[in-house]
């Protein structure tokens, strides 16, 4: 899922402080599971909020909330079509890719983030999220024992450790697991350490993030208009 952690309430505030009516929109899928942007999270910040403001003498600013389902597609925004004219700022705890979808939305209403989006990630222990994917467009998994050396190695080295490894951590930060021990150990459990021995070609980053925004289009589920 996408992980995102929340703006502090004095950012939020000053971004919309010369504003006099406000709409918080809250998201009710990735963000709400990693606790930042949901119903709940929204409903504490907007609290938080018109207690800020009204410490800088704007406590005349309308601060009012509401979550969707999902801020990533349009079919959730229509609910929000009607509503949002009332307002004249949004502030979006969605991640970037919400944001900028009501922004797209609502092409006169300035749209503010609420969260910074930090990456894809799971759930590791009660409150704490871990980064597993660097969304590079060219996954690799399979050659590395389902661990991915872009994200778990801090150096994305592909043909084995850098050499500075202690103890399972890595050296560019000992609370780190060395991804090279990690991938090792469960190439190990699975019976096919022999595979590692073969020289990883370098990466195709054509697929990354370098090239501009990345589209996948789906011909067989498109709806020809």
């Amino acid at each position: 899922m996408i992980v995102a952690d929340r703006k502090n309430v004095q950012e939020i505030r000053d971004m919309i402080k010369d504003h006099d009516r406000v709409l918080l929109v809250g998201c009710g899928t990735c963000v709400t599971v990693c606790l930042a942007g949901g119903e709940r999270e929204v409903g504490i910040l907007g609290s938080a909020l018109r207690m800020a403001l009204k410490l800088i003498g704007r406590g005349n600013v309308v601060v009012d909330e509401c979550t969707i389902e999902r801020q990533c597609e349009d079919a959730f925004i229509d609910i929000l079509a009607t509503r949002v004219s009332e307002y004249d700022a949004v502030v979006s705890f969605g991640c970037g890719a919400g944001v900028q979808a009501l922004a797209e939305r609502f092409g006169k209403m300035p749209v503010y983030p609420g969260l910074n989006t930090q990456f894809i990630g799971i759930l590791e222990s009660q409150g704490v999220w871990t980064e597993k994917c660097a969304g590079c467009g060219n996954c690799r998994l399979g050659e590395f024992a389902g661990i991915c050396p872009i994200t778990r190695c801090a150096k994305h080295m592909f043909n084995g450790p850098c050499g500075g490894s202690r103890d399972g951590k890595c050296e560019v930060n000992p609370d780190l697991e060395c991804g090279w021990q990690l991938i090792y150990d469960r190439a190990c459990a699975l019976g096919i350490l022999e595979r590692l021995g073969a020289i990883a070609e370098p990466h195709d980053w054509s697929t990354g993030l370098d090239g501009g925004p990345r589209k996948v289009v789906r011909e067989d589920q498109r709806i020809n208009t």
